[in-house]
């Protein structure tokens, strides 16, 4: 099969499932890990980038701007090719069961991965999202006392969880040269953190923290602080996963996701490794602070069957790579400068003023593309999508760039009220 012509409408993305119900409460709320306490946590995040979520009316109804029709959406992380068939197959094979609980995929689909690691029974658990697990495992070892340590830039998820933690959150930004963690530095900016944070490949760079460098961290960090790997992209890379540090009982918790290779950011299935006791900890969180909720019998069938699925992670890696090449060819044609290194479905390119203006600017052209970290205000990021999606982002980028106009004060807003990968309740 072409998965680059898959059909765009079987790529069921959260954003547009939200859309569809009109971002009411009750569609909202019938979600698995959304809570009101979410809501307020997506609301404090977009405050953070510079935009807001606005309330319609006091019962919490939320409604987030749509892109014109048409656009090319380019800006969220997300996989256009979404669920590979087979996943989609056991979508629909075990939907008509959805009357009743789970009493078989959830199980089935941490013994797979299990066994694929070479994990022991109460290594793994499986939830909709990786969302609702980072938050547990960054909240089970931070506190007022326990700060955090993260790279600058990076998901911004870290951050957030030592706010509702009150923990401090100490930024080490990424080294100038290869923009990855700077392992040493992060070490030395506290001498008792509670947890070490480092998303690999890192959201937004792309790029790659060679597992030398962490391993050396999590033999030098103090005793008692954890290490916490966001591997979201890590089917992208050619890095070799930390998870083996998890099966030698190491102190590092793993988070892996279905929403990027395996296309189901919208079904909601993501995985959390790491010691039985860290793990355990992860119930220490108030209820009001995780209400995650079981993962969804589907979600846990489509789970299993990408998993087992063998030539997916391969084939699909060399789609994104195929087209992450050709996009950046074409920067280095027309001299713009971007961050070398890229592991992911992103990269960042520099365009020489405030990229919030490019954002909108691109917007105006249907084109819409990521946002900015403040401590590269001129660069943005850009989600590789299909060949012709790109293909569209290289013109109206070309537009933007050599005639650049004043964006639309609509735009403007738009950009700052764009939902993006941080609402992955």
């Amino acid at each position: 099969m072409d998965f680059q012509k898959f059909p765009s409408s079987l790529s069921s993305s959260r954003r547009s499932f939200l859309r569809t119900a009109g971002i009411a409460t009750a569609a909202v709320a019938s979600m698995p890990g959304v809570s009101h306490a979410a809501l307020q946590q997506a609301a404090a995040a977009a405050a953070s980038a510079g935009g807001t979520l606005k309330p319609k009316r006091a019962s919490d109804e939320w409604e987030i701007p749509r892109e014109a029709p048409g656009t090319v959406i380019i800006s969220a992380n997300e996989n256009p090719l979404g669920p590979c068939p087979s996943a989609l197959e056991a979508i629909t094979k075990y939907a008509p069961s959805g009357g009743r609980y789970d009493r078989m995929h959830t199980g089935e689909t941490i013994k797979v991965i299990s066994e694929q690691f070479q994990l022991k029974k109460g290594y793994v658990r499986l939830y909709p999202g990786s969302g609702g697990p980072l938050d547990l495992a960054l909240m089970s070892n931070l506190g007022p006392d326990k700060p955090l340590v993260h790279g600058d830039p990076t998901y911004e998820q870290g951050p957030r969880a030592a706010v509702t933690m009150k923990a401090a959150a100490l930024a080490v930004p990424l080294t100038k040269d290869t923009y990855k963690y700077d392992v040493k530095a992060m070490l030395a900016a506290h001498p008792n953190p509670g947890a070490y944070y480092i998303v690999n490949p890192n959201n937004p760079t792309g790029t790659i923290t060679p597992k030398e460098d962490i391993v050396w961290l999590v033999k030098n960090k103090p005793a008692g602080s954890v290490v916490i790997v966001d591997e979201a992209y890590h089917h992208f890379s050619n890095q070799e996963s930390v998870i083996d540090l998890v099966a030698a009982d190491q102190d590092v918790i793993v988070l892996r996701t279905f929403s990027k290779i395996y296309g189901m950011a919208g079904i909601r299935a993501g995985f959390a490794f790491g010691r039985p006791d860290l793990l355990a900890k992860f119930e220490t969180i108030t209820p009001s602070d995780r209400q995650i909720g079981s993962i969804s019998l589907v979600s846990a069938a489509a789970a299993h069957a990408s998993l087992t699925d063998a030539g997916l992670v391969p084939l699909r890696r060399k789609i994104n790579r195929d087209n992450l090449d050709t996009t950046l060819a074409f920067l280095e044609k027309h001299n713009f400068k971007y961050v070398p290194g890229a592991q992911a479905n992103m990269f960042m390119v520099n365009v020489n003023r405030p990229g919030k203006e490019v954002q909108a600017a691109m917007l105006q052209e249907r084109v819409a593309i990521g946002r900015v970290w403040p401590i590269m205000p001129t660069y943005v990021r850009v989600t590789v999508g299909t060949a012709p999606e790109m293909q569209a982002f290289q013109t109206a980028f070309l537009k933007v760039m050599n005639e650049p106009t004043k964006p639309t004060a609509a735009h403007l807003d738009l950009v700052d009220h764009m939902p993006h990968e941080l609402y992955r309740v």
